[in-house]
């Protein structure tokens, strides 16, 4: 074979997907069923990591439930856990709530998520419904049937007749807790409690105004001290973000114009799963573990 064929068929070979292709951490974190028997500790970022010593929100409590049971997601790092506890018992004492519905936290052992999330991987993220939990008496089927509601009006520039005091409440009572980095929120949401608000506004930085989240809100508690293998994500812009949120409703309702396509870029690159190399090392460990 002369040597060009001999080159083109070692490229082929190089370019080729390999046989033995690691596969994707999702499958691999999504199988497990349990935590591991150790001290709650997170490792790698947000969107990039696992958590050991995982603790699973029991089912029922005083005052929350856990929902979507068949997903195996109630699972969270044990400052999680105990956050979840005081913010429902602060929920129970707002008119027409009895507790908090708690949606997905995280996987067993974290890391990446079969479906849904690209974070929730630490063990560090709580979804909360935006329904008013008045029984804490429901079944497993009633869990799997039973729907949060939409606060948000005309794409979420606004919020809609279902938004109470008791909503603004319940996240202002998250927002001060000191564990919580952030919590993301629809715009029209964030605008609303801007406008309402009459004492401090230093808790309004942490509310972010994100994509979605009109179902529910999501809560992201800051890397517990002590635990240097996990990264905080970069702390909020300072100010109480007020401006920001009124930027975004005013986009919602008047796009402003996409710009133009350059045409001599390449075309955006499909988003790869993430594969077990990808992630912190002490999550290989993390998997091994019993």
């Amino acid at each position: 074979m002369k040597l060009r064929g001999i080159l083109t068929v070692i490229l082929a070979l190089a370019s080729a997907p390999s046989m033995a292709a690691e596969p994707e951490a999702r499958a691999l974190f999504g199988a497990k069923k349990t935590g591991t028997d150790h001290q709650s500790m997170s490792f790698g970022g947000y969107s990039k990591g696992c958590i050991a010593g995982a603790q699973q929100l029991p089912e029922t409590g005083p005052t929350w439930q856990a929902m979507r049971l068949s997903r195996n997601r109630n699972w969270a790092h044990s400052d999680t856990i105990e956050f979840v506890e005081r913010l429902s018992k602060t929920a129970a004492q707002q008119n027409g709530w009895n507790g908090l519905y708690v949606g997905d936290m995280s996987q067993p052992r974290g890391g990446p998520m079969t479906s849904g999330h690209r974070s929730h991987q630490l063990g560090l993220d709580a979804d909360i419904w935006m329904l008013p939990a008045t029984n804490l008496n429901l079944s497993r089927k009633d869990r799997e049937n039973l729907s949060s509601i939409s606060m948000q009006k005309s794409k979420g520039a606004y919020v809609n007749s279902g938004w109470t005091a008791a909503h603004h409440n319940i996240l202002k009572a998250a927002a001060k807790d000191k564990s919580v980095a952030r919590i993301f929120v629809f715009p029209g949401a964030k605008v609303q409690m801007c406008r309402d608000e009459k004492g401090n506004r230093d808790w309004l930085r942490k509310i972010r105004p994100w994509y979605g989240h009109h179902y529910h809100f999501h809560v992201r508690l800051a890397c517990p001290k002590g635990e240097k293998n996990c990264v905080d994500q970069a702390p909020p812009p300072k100010g109480d973000g007020c401006a920001d949120a009124e930027k975004w409703v005013a986009d919602i309702l008047n796009p402003p114009a996409p710009k133009p396509r350059d045409p001599n870029a390449p075309p955006p690159k499909k988003r790869r799963e993430l594969i077990l190399s990808d992630l912190p090392n002490q999550c290989a460990q993390v998997l091994s573990s019993q």
